[in-house]
């Protein structure tokens, strides 16, 4: 419980044992939580994209992208590479552009709008990370089953034997489950993280939206 929980229950209550709360009072400790929730909103982020970082980094000599490498996709994986960068660098900005503006509100009213808005970008940047993920997975696969040699050469194989729709339902019904199992693995992530801040977030909505009436 923070400091805005211990002293709400006796904002204008009598007594000389607690302190009198105004409406300032309130609003001030509301801005405050929203401005450091918003802040680690924005770290965090950053965090996450950092760790991803990393990994690229360390699984850069991996088999896996020794094989990516023979495909010369340049002209597929840095312009998608490109854009994914430049959208996240966006919601960055937006991140922090939300963090200074909610720092510096001074009224309930654009706080709220400031609140949803961060809510709302939130929820848009968990949303661009899953289609990303699925567009990547996507193209990769496409790759493989078009520059492939090992693959192709299976697909083939597949074919005269009468087994090529066996063979394709099997690599998509795989890459889909990996898919659903990556995906769920980021919701839970997004959910523990984001979704928890969110909700302190929505809180203080709420308070503020009992201060306005």
């Amino acid at each position: 419980m923070d400091e805005l929980d211990l002293l709400k229950k006796d904002w204008n209550k009598g007594g000389d044992n607690f302190p009198k709360l105004t409406y300032n009072d309130i609003y001030k400790m509301i801005l405050k939580r929203s401005s450091s929730i918003v802040k680690w909103i924005f770290i965090i982020s950053l965090l996450e994209f950092a760790f991803w970082a990393l990994i690229s980094f360390f699984l850069k000599d991996s088999e896996s992208m020794k094989r990516f490498n023979q495909y010369d996709a340049d002209t597929i994986f840095i312009p998608l590479m490109v854009i994914g960068y430049v959208i996240l660098a966006y919601f960055f900005y937006l991140f922090f552009k939300n963090y200074k503006t909610i720092s510096t509100t001074d009224n309930a009213k654009i706080l709220m709008e400031n609140i949803l808005k961060t809510r709302r970008i939130v929820k848009q940047y968990v949303a661009f990370n899953l289609i990303y993920l699925v567009v990547s997975t996507i193209v990769v696969l496409w790759l493989e089953f078009d520059r492939d040699q090992l693959i192709i050469n299976q697909v083939q194989e597949a074919t005269a034997n009468g087994e090529a729709f066996k063979f394709y339902a099997t690599i998509i019904a795989a890459t889909i489950l990996l898919l659903i199992l990556a995906i769920g693995v980021l919701l839970l992530f997004y959910w523990l993280i984001y979704g928890l801040l969110l909700k302190r977030l929505n809180r203080n909505y709420k308070e503020l939206k009992k201060l306005e009436v």
